[in-house]
Order: C-alpha cells, then structure tokens, then sequence
C-alpha cells in the first residue's frame, strides 16, 4: 500500500483534489507519487511542495537594472523645483547641456518637451482681457500666446473663479508639483509661434500647371489654381499687387464675402493667401510698412493700432448683423402666468439644408428625425476648438 501523503509538504492548491473524497483522477495520481519519492518521512518532507508557482529566477538584465537604479538613477528620486526630472540627467556627457531640460528620450532627440503657461503668465492674461478690456488679438501679438490659447485661459480662470466662490476644491497642490517638473514660460519670454498656418487640404495634392513666362504668377494665382477657381482679370490683380494692405484688409474684415466655387456640398471658399489666412495678417502689413518707409519709426505703431482697431470694429459689427438677423428671424412666444418662453423659427426643408444624409447642421429636427451619434461610444463629446 502507498505510504499516506503528508499535508505540510502539499501546496493548498492540491489540498482539495490530495483528500480521501477526491474523485477517481486524484487516486490515479497517488502511486506515480509514491514511485517518485521514497517511503520515509524524513525524505517526505525534503520533496518538493506541489505548487505552480515558478521558483524565482534573478536574469542578468533584472540584475544591471537594480544596479543603475542602484547608482546612476539615484539622484532622479528627488528633483530640482524649477526643472525638469528626465533621463538625459543621468548621462555625464550631456548634464550641463540645454536640451537636459527638454530632452525627454536620450535615444530620441526630436522628441523635446513644451513648455506651458506659468501661473504669472495666466494672470497676466486674465487681467489684460477681463480688467484692463484688451482684445485678444492684441493681447496675442503682446504676449506671443495664441489666441485660442488666450482664450482658453480667460475661461479657465473664470471657472476657477467660479469654483472658488462655490467652496469647491481645487486641484492645487497637483497643478503645483506639475509646475515644479515641466518646463514653464515666464511673462518675459515668448511662449509660442502665434502665426503658424495649418496644412489647408486643398493643397494635399501637386497639381502641374503651364503658366507662360511672360506672366506673374504669385501665391493669389496658385491659390484660385488649387480651388479650381478661374484666373482673377488682370487690372483687379494689379490692383491688390500695388496695395496688398488693402487687399488683406477687404478679406479679413468680410470673409462672407469671399468668392465661392463649386456646387452643392463640393461648394468652398478659394483659397487665400498665406498673408490672408494666418492668425494676425497685421503683423505681415505692419512689416511690410517698415520695409518701406524706415524712417517712420512713430507712424508704424499708431498704422498698426489703427488696423488692428478697425479690425476689431469690423468684427463686432459682424457679430451684431448676425444676432439682428437670428432675432428677426425667432418669434418668441411667452404664455401668461408660465416662466416658459417659446422660440419658433421658419424652416425650409431642401437638399440644401438638410444635406444628402439628413444630418446638415441647418436642417430642421436634426436632432429629433434622425438618430443622434452623441451618446455612442467613441464619440468625441467635449469641445475640440475655442471660438475667438
């Protein structure tokens, strides 16, 4: 008879299936046993216990790890406030360099570390637009910060504001430490480039087109070329060559009234010019004055302050037509004694606004007619841009 199986030497995983009651699988596995390990009890309990569990194994690359945390990584388990914490600190060839502070990946080099806002900064920003009533756009142009970027932080210190006033808590001792470990940008310094100009997509792809030598063919030209536009006269394009201020100034302050081309949902503007399209054309008139005429240095200030004020003119006006024009069209209907108020609006319903699939943002009930994509999942529900 096989000796009995001792339960200190037997994992608790087995207990289970090693017992007297254990079905007809356990008792088969009790003779191998006893033909493996020898019958006295000395010997029992030097066996092996019966566990899944694979013995620890310490590999060479286990070993130098612990050793570099051991030694060179060391001094990243406390960092410097005021600078940054990454790897490129534990190289001694590079630890005085510049690009130790952006510098994420050693192995990478392209990849470097943006700044943000210091907190200076914020309330910098927050008291030239909310206190001392300054636009954004000149608030861009004096700080180098973008204006969506100015913008995003007017709102997120009026909520944080909001926050406060509500005793709700805030995240501060977080917003702290990440501000002790990430580069920041002071108030002196310029923070970002505020006239980048996106990739448009009607100039993804080369288009060849033979132009004859005696011709000028400038940025307007390979604009209307790319939007398959018709070439402009020319004594108009003569025209906005000679005064190239007072063509940018006629498209940025009406863009309604940008030349269209195409039909139905193919229909888009031309494209403009770089001058035209980036954030603060001012900025490229306002160089372009001071190319020619140097030796006005007081005039090219009150030029661009002036320019920038009509723009800003221009722009409320817009503004002020578009919510005339949304008022004359509701008709607001408030019954006696209710604190509803009823807002009803003409609708025409047409390819034109609903769209070939019924989801245009003009058509009417297009959130009631036809399924909404706003509680599926992967959808994007929060704001993907900020509205200057």
């Amino acid at each position: 008879m096989a000796p009995r199986i001792q339960n200190s030497v037997v994992s608790n995983s087995l207990l289970p299936y090693l017992t007297t009651s254990s079905t007809s699988s356990s008792s088969t596995c009790l003779p191998r046993l006893a033909t493996t390990c020898p019958s006295s009890q000395e010997s029992w309990r030097s066996c092996r216990s019966f566990s899944s569990t694979p013995a620890p194994q310490t590999t060479r690359r286990r070993r130098e790890m612990f050793a570099w945390l051991n030694t060179d990584a060391a001094k990243l388990r406390t960092h410097t406030p005021g600078s940054t914490n990454y790897l490129m600190r534990t190289n001694p060839k590079l630890k005085d360099s510049p690009a130790v502070e952006t510098r994420v990946f050693p192995a990478n080099p392209a990849y470097r570390s943006e700044s943000i806002l210091s907190e200076e900064l914020r309330t910098e920003i927050y008291n030239r637009v909310v206190i001392k009533k300054k636009s954004v756009r000149a608030v861009s142009v004096e700080l180098k910060v973008d204006m969506r970027r100015v913008a995003a932080v007017v709102r997120l210190v009026e909520l944080e504001k909001r926050m406060e006033k509500q005793g709700k808590p805030l995240a501060v001792p977080y917003a702290r430490a990440i501000h002790e470990m990430i580069p920041v940008t002071p108030p002196e310094q310029a923070h970002e480039e505020i006239n980048e100009l996106p990739v448009h997509r009607l100039t993804n792809p080369q288009i060849f087109y033979p132009v004859s030598e005696s011709r000028q063919f400038n940025r307007v030209d390979a604009g209307r070329v790319f939007s398959a536009a018709p070439a402009l006269e020319h004594e108009k394009l003569a025209k906005d060559v000679a005064n190239p201020s007072e063509a940018i100034s006629r498209v940025t302050q009406n863009p309604s009234r940008i030349e269209l081309v195409g039909k139905g949902d193919e229909e888009h503007q031309v494209l403009q010019a770089a001058d035209v399209r980036i954030p603060h054309p001012h900025m490229v008139t306002s160089t372009r004055d001071i190319n020619e005429v140097p030796n006005e240095i007081r005039q090219h200030p009150k030029l661009y302050k002036a320019r920038l004020r009509a723009q800003e003119a221009a722009d409320q006006e817009r503004k002020r037509l578009a919510q005339e024009r949304k008022e004359k069209q509701t008709q607001r209907v408030q019954p006696e004694d209710s604190r509803f108020e009823f807002r009803i609006n003409d609708v025409v319903v047409s390819q034109e606004t609903t769209g070939k699939d019924g989801r245009n943002a003009r058509a009417p009930g297009r959130r009631y007619g036809v399924p909404s994509y706003d509680r599926k999942k992967g959808q994007v529900k929060i704001p993907t841009r900020v509205e200057v």
